[in-house]
């Protein structure tokens, strides 16, 4: 079992109160600017331009339409009826039995709801709280795959670790596994996993997710798993990584109800896993967020217990927006790599003159009316020129808005 130790993630929770020790975890997390100034994203700048031209935003993943009325409803009630104070700090017992419930019902792992689940502000959080709880020290190592959501490499060195990578090359954007062992060693304490892949889409295969078991019980590492996505697999049935026979010991789950029930703004996530690893990440959350959303909390264990009908309609009609938008982006020009998961499709805009994937989205607003965001904004410095042509575009947006995406994409072909 892994160890769990959590003083010095916990103490630079606490420095970063103080000013210079901020802007040191900041800056190393590349947080700020070389003149000290909060560094913008390229997702704020390319909000900006659609706000400012007019453009249909397939940058940002989230929604333009509202999850089920039932989910909906219960939270209104719950407002009504005074739900409006602070929760439990693990979270409502009824939300922590809905978490346990579903997790045995589609995969049959077994969650004690009382002591293995802690409710969160979001995936983002529940990430956060883990590194700080769990990383002892610059000595320790994050291993991700890349490209990875942003705030992995900000959540790292925050807490102060040392970031490792394994890339995830096109088209299938699976890991070489000789190179997944070279990056794990001993030095390893947290193997980050995304599955299904932000920002690629990918679904890791079975013997992907074996050799990470493999590696974290040979190095003695923490799994740590991103599963967001987790009911929008188009291919087949989410497989979590705690399934597999060794891992359920040493793996924390993270997932949250945003992409599920469509509703992100509501930021209602949780992460399971044993109890004293649960214990020590909890530590740290009380002193983040300490608890949130109190009405949604009772919505969300409403919608966790919809009929299956509910959690394969989702997947169906996200797959077929993909195939939508895929088609249409063919249809422009570019090289579309399918998505097997997830918001987002990948396509490459080498063809049309955008082996500058970061160039060719800041011209896109003005010259498609059309936002999307450079894969260059999820990997490394040094990989850049590896992922240099390729472009995120987000499926879950209402089919008449995706239509009338690629009608404007369109005018790159002429």
């Amino acid at each position: 079992m892994a160890k769990v130790s959590f003083p010095y993630g916990l103490s630079l929770l606490f420095m970063s109160v103080v000013p210079g020790a901020w802007r040191r975890t900041a800056a190393g997390a590349g947080l700020l600017s070389s003149d000290g100034a909060v560094a913008p994203t390229i997702f704020a700048e390319m909000s900006a331009a659609a706000a400012r031209t007019g453009a249909i935003n397939l940058g940002q993943g989230f929604p333009d339409e509202d999850g089920p009325a039932e989910v909906l409803e219960a939270a209104r009630a719950a407002i009504a009826n005074g739900a409006n104070q602070y929760p439990p700090g693990r979270g409502i017992p009824d939300l922590l039995s809905a978490i346990s419930e579903h997790q045995r019902r589609f995969y049959g792992l077994q969650v004690d709801p009382e002591r293995e689940i802690i409710v969160t502000a979001g995936a983002t959080e529940a990430l956060t709280a883990t590194l700080l709880a769990l990383i002892d020290g610059a000595d320790d190592e994050v291993v991700v795959f890349e490209p990875y959501y942003d705030s992995y490499a900000a959540a790292a060195a925050l807490a102060g670790a040392t970031l490792r990578t394994v890339p995830l090359r096109a088209p299938d954007f699976q890991p070489d596994l000789e190179q997944l062992a070279a990056a794990v060693t001993d030095r390893t304490r947290i193997i980050l996993i995304n599955d299904p892949h932000n920002p690629t889409g990918a679904v890791f295969r079975r013997e992907v997710l074996a050799e990470i078991v493999r590696l974290a019980e040979k190095h003695d590492a923490i799994i740590v798993t991103d599963e967001v996505y987790e009911h929008l697999a188009f291919h087949a049935p989410h497989t979590p990584i705690a399934t597999l026979p060794g891992a359920a010991a040493r793996t924390l789950t993270i997932s949250s109800a945003g992409k599920t029930f469509s509703a992100t703004g509501w930021k209602i996530g949780w992460v399971h896993g044993p109890a004293d690893l649960i214990t020590a990440v909890l530590t740290v959350k009380q002193y983040l967020t300490y608890v949130n959303g109190s009405p949604f909390q009772p919505a969300i264990a409403v919608g966790l217990r919809l009929d299956d009908s509910f959690f394969d309609g989702a997947a169906a009609v996200l797959a077929r927006k993909h195939e939508i938008l895929g088609a249409g982006l063919r249809a422009a020009g570019f090289d579309v790599l399918a998505p097997e998961g997830g918001y987002f499709t990948v396509a490459d805009a080498t063809a049309l003159g955008g082996a500058d994937a970061a160039a060719f989205c800041r011209a896109l607003p003005d010259r498609a009316g059309v936002v999307a965001i450079p894969l260059t904004a999820f990997v490394s410095d040094v990989r850049r020129g590896e992922y240099s042509g390729l472009i995120r575009f987000a499926a879950c947006k209402r089919v008449e808005v995706l239509e009338e995406a690629v009608s404007r994409l369109a005018v790159l072909r002429s």
